[in-house]
């Protein structure tokens, strides 16, 4: 049963039934229209299936640029027809399609612009005997099919696309602590990779920070015009602020792996504190992969694991900042580095709202 019900949750499959529901009832209501539109009923279908998209507010812009790009192709074809009847065909529909191409780059149709080439093509070929006819029963069929696709996406569990958002951001979120991890894994026995083989590293993470960018604008999207909306806004919030910290958080990090990974500054004798720089600096790392990993508190009313991450990277970003405070070395490159490495970390655990909600008593 639960893997019924996780399957049905899956974009693609909640897709599939929409656009297979559109088709079908778009068919059987152009059926029930006058013979001069009913004969071509297969048109309406199209439009139903192209109208189906993953949320409503897309659905819906899918199928008016459609048949706005539809009706710009069959006007262009008919214009120039007319205008070149002593042409030979090949040279009409050459020039048919260079000027629809040219019209297909008016940023208003977005993705549907390649539909204009298309009906052009498809007015010169096959409609020309009656383009009023033809561009009645073609445009006019589609957009009654686009109109049955939005109305199905809106009603039929209309899309949040919130799974696949949650799991976008958990994904990147464990991947950015990983990072942190690794790096700090790496100072401490002292293999920090050189920067080309750290590029390709991150190359990973970058992917995934892509993808939760994407599911989280889609998310968004997906809010406009949905009965359902109202019901999951804790969550789409939820999703939208932590996308939204975890890549801030993400930028900050690239920065100061950067500087660790150039610099080196574990390795130029600012160890003025017990332990060794890279120590302290790998601490305050792996104390910052902690609090990226547990976003939110379990209660308000006790300490939790995410007060424990926090009190850790706190206590190690103190420690970190004690050693640039004692260190005599201020004119050294590595110092600088550490120091915008310790800012980006004081930085990163604001960013992620982490402060010590219960602090020791002295």
């Amino acid at each position: 049963m639960r893997r019924g019900v996780q399957v049905l949750q899956l974009p693609w499959v909640q897709r599939g039934i929409r656009a297979a529901l559109a088709a079908g009832l778009a068919w059987q209501v152009a059926l029930l229209l006058p013979p001069v539109l009913s004969d071509y009923a297969y048109y309406a279908p199209l439009g139903a299936i192209i109208a189906v998209s993953p949320t409503v507010a897309d659905s819906a812009s899918a199928a008016w640029r459609t048949v706005l790009a539809i009706v710009l192709g069959f006007a262009l074809a008919v214009g120039v027809f007319e205008l070149t009847r002593a042409v030979p065909n090949a040279l009409t529909i050459a020039l048919i399609v260079a000027l629809a191409i040219g019209v297909e780059q008016w940023r208003l149709l977005r993705e549907q612009a390649s539909w204009v080439s298309f009906a052009a093509v498809l007015m010169i070929t096959v409609g020309t005997s009656d383009p009023a006819e033809y561009a009645l029963r073609y445009a006019g069929l589609t957009l009654l099919g686009a109109a049955v696709g939005v109305l199905v996406t809106t009603l039929l569990f209309p899309p949040l696309q919130l799974t696949t958002a949650v799991r976008r951001v958990a994904r990147a979120r464990e991947l950015l602590a990983e990072h942190l991890d690794r790096i700090a894994g790496g100072l401490r026995t002292g293999q920090v990779p050189e920067p080309g083989e750290w590029a390709a590293r991150t190359e990973l993470l970058g992917r995934a920070l892509d993808r939760m960018r994407s599911a989280e604008a889609q998310v968004e999207r997906a809010r406009r015009a949905n009965p359902r909306a109202h019901r999951w806004q804790g969550t789409a919030g939820s999703i939208r602020e932590q996308s939204r910290a975890l890549d801030r958080v993400a930028v900050l990090v690239d920065d100061l792996t950067t500087l660790v990974v150039e610099f080196q500054p574990h390795r130029h004798g600012l160890d003025r504190v017990d332990g060794a720089t890279g120590w302290v600096l790998a601490d305050a790392l792996e104390g910052l992969a902690g609090v990226v990993r547990i976003p939110y508190h379990a209660t308000d009313a006790e300490p939790d694991e995410r007060d424990a991450a926090i009190d850790a990277a706190v206590s190690a970003l103190e420690r970190l900042t004690t050693l640039l405070r004692t260190s005599q070395i201020a004119d050294d490159e590595g110092f600088f580095a550490l120091g915008a490495v310790t800012v980006g970390m004081h930085r990163s655990l604001r960013t992620l709202e982490a402060h010590v909600r219960f602090p020791a008593e002295a």
